[in-house]
């Protein structure tokens, strides 16, 4: 998964195993040097693409097609065994890999490699050197480019995004490079959006070094909190011709939060007016003392503590660290504070870039997304694509975070996701490619606002 808008699981996984927040793609690690030599994209004999891509199993690959099905292949036994989405449960796929270079068979079609140009570089950041990847259809031909901007993981987006070998194996090329502090690139780790926009303008001006004569249409794509930071990229780079944000947020960190608390009371049994009203007494206090590092809030939090805490939906508050920091001691929360300095931009509001930029932009949304819920978010957008700005939204109405879709609960409670949503890959396609969405239906995709 690409993992939520705000990662503040280092704190909620340190004061209580039983609170880990399920990401959809985990932090990754490369894949075993027999698998590994396999990664890629391929063409299947019935024209479909098919790519192989690194996940965070030694021996193991993630496949995908551009429907949105996936799965995970690991060796087990000595054989190559799938696994459905990204749950446990066993998959009817087959998938054969010969010796490396020589193709797949999927399900009982033949996959060639697709030729690619790939091209490896290191460039400037905002007063960083980071590790970047231009991947092109191969050929001469001019193609639009998207320049991928990171969420919150903190793994190498050179070594593991997907879309740096689907995307060109269907005529869009991509730049992937590693954020600040993680994988090849310099720097230190960090949530400072300001900092994460600076070295996305720099990305996107590499790939157009770099691509030169070949690069078309040129833009961003960002999900999760990646929709924060591309936004404020292209309002910083004239040269972005489009924007693309997945599972993103039209409101400020402190949102998330906020609105996975409304779920979880909701989803309790709490959900009327007045009990909604006094968890935002809470929220508000636990959001202060996150966005201070834990220099304020403590008495706020001591005040709504004392007047909620024997009601019965106090227990049922979790959230992104609501629920932890509100039952947890001060020294407690303060110990975790001091290992993690990530400078997160608490304080970013960013409507005030997206009521100005005039770069066409696409908002896709899950209906069902309980990492970074979408309601206001909807709700802005819409009010935004109707106010006249450059904004198409749309949602899946059953997607969770990622745009994936999912079918049941394990035993911890978790959402199994089985696959990313039918529709949302090609849709992100047609508009880098046409600044359109011409090819509906995407699946059960509904436009919010903004022309067809």
């Amino acid at each position: 998964m690409i993992p939520s808008a705000l990662r503040f699981a280092t704190l909620t996984a340190a004061l209580s195993a039983a609170a880990a927040v399920h990401a959809a793609e985990p932090a990754p690690a490369a894949a075993g040097p027999d698998l590994g030599c396999h990664v890629g994209a391929y063409r299947l004999d019935d024209g479909r693409s098919l790519t192989l891509g690194r996940i965070d199993e030694p021996s193991a690959l993630r496949w995908r097609l551009l429907d949105g099905r996936t799965g995970k292949l690991a060796r087990k036994d000595g054989a190559l065994v799938a696994t459905v989405g990204w749950s446990d449960r066993a998959d009817t796929v087959k998938v054969e890999l010969g010796r490396c270079g020589e193709g797949v068979v999927f399900d009982g079609h033949r996959g060639e490699p697709v030729e690619l140009d790939v091209v490896d570089t290191t460039f400037e950041g905002a007063g960083v050197k980071l590790r970047g990847r231009l991947v092109l259809p191969a050929g001469q031909d001019k193609v639009p480019v998207v320049v991928m901007v990171h969420g919150s993981e903190n793994y190498s987006g050179v070594d593991l995004y997907y879309q740096q070998y689907l995307f060109p194996s269907e005529g869009v090329g991509v730049f992937v490079y590693d954020k600040r502090g993680t994988g090849g690139s310099s720097g230190k780790y960090t949530q400072n959006f300001h900092e994460l926009s600076d070295d996305a303008v720099a990305a996107l001006r590499e790939a157009l070094r770099v691509g030169g004569e070949r690069v078309g249409r040129v833009g961003y794509l960002g999900g999760s909190q990646g929709g924060w930071i591309a936004p404020l990229a292209a309002s910083k780079a004239p040269q972005a011709q489009f924007v693309e944000v997945g599972f993103g947020l039209a409101d400020g960190v402190l949102a998330e939060d906020r609105d996975q608390v409304v779920l979880d009371l909701r989803a309790a049994g709490f959900g009327d007016a007045a009990t909604l009203r006094k968890a935002r007494e809470l929220t508000d206090a636990t959001g202060l003392i996150a966005s201070s590092s834990g220099q304020r809030g403590w008495t706020e939090l001591a005040t709504v503590r004392k007047k909620y805490e024997t009601q019965p939906w106090w227990k049922a508050v979790k959230g992104e660290y609501s629920g932890l920091v509100a039952t947890h001691t001060r020294d407690e929360v303060m110990a975790e504070f001091k290992k993690y300095d990530y400078e997160v931009s608490w304080d970013y509001d960013p409507m005030p870039v997206l009521r100005t930029l005039k770069t066409p932009q696409l908002w896709v949304l899950g209906g069902d997304d309980i990492e970074a819920p979408s309601g206001e978010t909807q709700k802005r957008l819409t009010a935004l694509g109707r106010a006249g700005r450059p904004i198409t939204s749309v949602v899946f109405p059953q997607a969770d975070h990622g745009i994936l879709e999912y079918e049941s609960k394990n035993a911890q409670g978790e959402r199994q996701h089985t696959r990313t949503a039918d529709g949302y890959l090609r849709m992100l396609l047609d508009w880098i490619k046409r600044g359109t969405l011409d090819g509906w239906p995407y699946g059960t995709a509904k436009q919010l606002a903004g022309p067809k």
